[in-house]
């Protein structure tokens, strides 16, 4: 039995139903969407191109992704090789040794001029980019004496 709201209201779900099948009668249901709307012959068409597209942009914004880390990398060991040769002209000026050079793996040349002491340090890259294109990074502080 039916609330008074239902009686009042006519049995809309057949007649929907009735115009949904009128719609649709000339149309596979293998052309029709979730909705039950047509799809036209260029829908059709293109189906799968976005995954096609998504399939071609997924390796350049890889690559892209792999370029970055490896920039960080080589910024991050040429801060390194920055302070190392800040330590090592600091450390030289005072009548010490070289060693920070050897904690970064780097090569060492000191130059002294008058009161200044002139540190230069380079080092292959560690970076698998850098290893591959071959870079050198280089690094050079100087200090001032103990004017002896």
């Amino acid at each position: 039995m039916r609330s008074p709201s239902e009686q009042a209201r006519p049995d809309r779900a057949g007649s929907e139903l009735a115009r949904s099948d009128r719609a649709h009668a000339g149309v596979a249901r293998s052309d029709r969407t979730h909705s039950g709307v047509a799809r036209s012959r260029r829908a059709r068409s293109e189906r799968g191109s976005v995954t096609a597209e998504f399939a071609a942009v997924v390796p350049a914004v890889i690559l892209l992704l792999a370029c970055c880390l490896a920039a960080l990398q080589i910024a991050g060991q040429q801060l390194r090789l920055q302070d190392a040769a800040a330590d090592v002209s600091r450390s030289i000026a005072r009548g010490g040794g070289s060693s920070e050079a050897a904690r970064v793996g780097a090569a060492v040349s000191v130059t002294q001029n008058g009161d200044l002491v002139c540190a230069r340090l380079s080092a292959r890259s560690r970076s698998p980019a850098g290893v591959l294109l071959g870079l050198t990074l280089s690094a050079s502080s100087c200090a001032l004496g103990d004017g002896k």
